[in-house]
């Protein structure tokens, strides 16, 4: 009775996210959902007595896939958009060919299950010794050689994986040496002061205060000031409210606070060069 309500309490929770996997619009909701079905997956494998298939199931893909995937998610971006451009011909002909393959062998599975007699875990893995010496006594002997196809297709999809990731450096690495040139050749040698340095407060959308009693235009992180400006949140003070506000138009024209032009960068994209501005503040 227990097994039952298990079943399909866990059945309506697997369908229902495999679904929204595949309806999401959000990759990193996909990927939850994905784990979702794992973990279902691995409780009904623990039901039916198959210990050793639910803690791989736990361990191996919802502990190393799924952190795999979200870490593939986090370097991608979640906000890139998906290219509808085909670049492998033929892709869709053997996608469907694939599906109809699926398809025959689950109906294969359903007859199987429907019109053979149901033996169980425990009846089927009791003359090899349990559930574990049955499953090694299988895959090291009647499937080895498709474990080690698959071994060797998940060894060359990591390499492969790493030569499509490499990228040659089109430029020697900076040394500590070349850094420290550039700091001191560079109009800002000395450490910026820290915002709320000097002040009566350590808030870091705050301007430093001078040891003359002035404020420090270099201390203030734009990114901040423009979120406080948006959001109606500003100093009681009005000096550092005017300083804040200059900041802000300043950063806007493509200048800092004290009227200097902003930094460009040049980063390095897929072979490329992209050239970026920001204001050399620090922060």
């Amino acid at each position: 009775m227990g097994e039952t309500i298990t079943f399909w309490v866990l059945a309506v929770v697997s369908v229902s996210a495999a679904l929204g996997l595949v309806f999401s619009r959000k990759a990193v909701y996909s990927a939850l959902m994905l784990g979702m079905v794992m973990l279902s997956l691995a409780v009904l494998y623990a039901v039916q007595g198959a210990p050793f298939l639910a803690a791989v199931q736990i361990i191996v893909y919802t502990g190393a896939v799924m952190m795999l995937f979200l870490f593939v998610l986090m370097l991608v971006g979640v906000d890139s958009s998906d290219s509808l451009v085909e670049t492998i011909k033929g892709q869709r002909f053997w996608a469907t060919i694939a599906g109809v393959g699926f398809a025959a062998l689950l109906a294969l599975a359903v007859g199987n299950m429907v019109f053979g007699t149901a033996v169980g875990v425990d009846r089927a893995t009791q003359p090899a010794g349990g559930n574990v010496p049955a499953l090694a006594q299988l895959i090291f002997t009647r499937h080895v050689f498709a474990f080690e196809v698959t071994s060797a297709l998940l060894i060359t999809a990591a390499l492969g994986a790493m030569v499509l990731a490499h990228r040659e450096r089109i430029r020697p690495k900076a040394t500590q040496r070349d850094l420290a040139r550039a700091r001191f050749t560079g109009p800002q040698p000395s450490p910026l002061p820290g915002p709320g340095t000097y002040a009566q407060h350590n808030a870091i959308d705050m301007p430093a205060l001078l040891p003359d009693g002035s404020l420090s235009a270099k201390s203030i992180n734009r990114v901040l000031a423009r979120h406080d400006e948006e959001n109606g949140v500003r100093p009681t003070d009005p000096a550092k409210a005017a300083l804040i506000r200059k900041v802000i138009e300043k950063d806007g024209a493509g200048k800092n606070a004290d009227g200097e032009d902003v930094v460009k960068d040049t980063v390095d994209t897929d072979g490329g060069v992209k050239e970026t501005t920001h204001q050399e503040d620090g922060k």
